[in-house]
């Protein structure tokens, strides 16, 4: 068995134990990479069909590519895809795009706040309808009390303080001093009511180890992660105003592989064109305690 088969199977236990303890479980879709290789085993956990709903958290300032890739991948899978946005910042420009806040306030507003209120029933949530071939109104607002996330430790210095199994209070502030210990394959997944937990099959993945999956089980992601002939690619994916490609001249997902196998971006972090890393001195982690993913 060799490295990437002993992650897969840990993620699949991950992602097993997950649909059997929690009730109202929900799995998060950014339509980056990560999610979508977390996605890609999630149908593999559960023989082709994924038995909870996908949660995506719209902006309306992503990348035109993504969403017409995430509509499309909806409709392809036949996936139960649920999609919630701060409509009530969005329709007051209370965002960095409109010039009438910073980035962090933005994040708050849109991705942070959307997340709490979407997860908890709050805030209006819609759902694709396969039928009807369009997003309606969803009718369930019961609030999720587990939702699984493609975070991995190594991407970014606060997702490595994460548990596979990390406890949230009621409001999805994440106490990171007040994690449970995990011990091998021992988790704890029964917490007092109230508490929203978030759930992490890819914690232990690294950047490559996900370019190699993808590459193996041949899984579609967007064309943006690749150079389309002007030397520049996406190496993380986010809002447009806020996220810039890379130096890169890789057009496929071997490329990529060779790319980091090489130590090309050895020193330079894999969400370096994310800008609002960059406003200040531990911005994320304040970010992520306040319910970001």
């Amino acid at each position: 068995m060799d490295q990437l088969d002993k992650l897969e199977n840990i993620s699949i236990y991950i992602l097993r134990e997950a649909y059997r303890d929690f009730k109202n479980l929900g799995m998060l879709w950014s339509i980056g990479k990560d999610s979508t290789a977390l996605l890609w085993l999630a149908r593999k956990a559960f023989f082709g069909h994924v038995p909870f709903p996908l949660i995506h958290i719209d902006t309306k300032f992503k990348i035109p590519e993504m969403i017409e890739y995430r509509d499309r991948l909806v409709k392809d899978w036949k996936l139960n895809l649920i999609f919630g946005s701060n409509f009530d910042a969005l329709e007051k420009k209370e965002t960095f795009p409109h010039g009438n806040t910073d980035r962090i306030k933005c994040c708050k507003n849109l991705k942070s706040e959307a997340l709490k209120h979407v997860l908890s029933g709050e805030w209006q949530r819609y759902r694709f309808d396969h039928k009807a071939q369009a997003y309606l109104p969803d009718k369930n607002n019961a609030p999720f009390t587990g939702v699984i996330v493609g975070v991995r430790a190594d991407e970014e210095g606060s997702r490595s303080k994460e548990r596979y199994f990390s406890p949230r209070d009621v409001r999805s502030d994440w106490g990171i001093d007040d994690q449970p210990p995990e011990f091998w394959n021992q988790f704890k997944t029964d917490f007092a009511p109230g508490t929203h937990v978030r759930i992490h099959p890819l914690l232990d993945w690294t950047e490559l180890n996900i370019w190699e999956y993808i590459y193996r089980e041949n899984i579609p992601v967007v064309p943006l992660y690749f150079d389309s002939g002007k030397g520049k690619r996406y190496r993380s994916l986010g809002c447009y105003p806020c996220t810039s490609p890379v130096d890169s001249t890789a057009k496929n997902v071997a490329d990529i592989i060779e790319e980091l196998r090489s130590g090309k971006f050895a020193n330079i972090a894999e969400r370096s064109g994310r800008e609002q890393d960059k406003e200040g001195g531990g911005t994320l982690e304040e970010l992520r305690r306040d319910g970001y993913m």
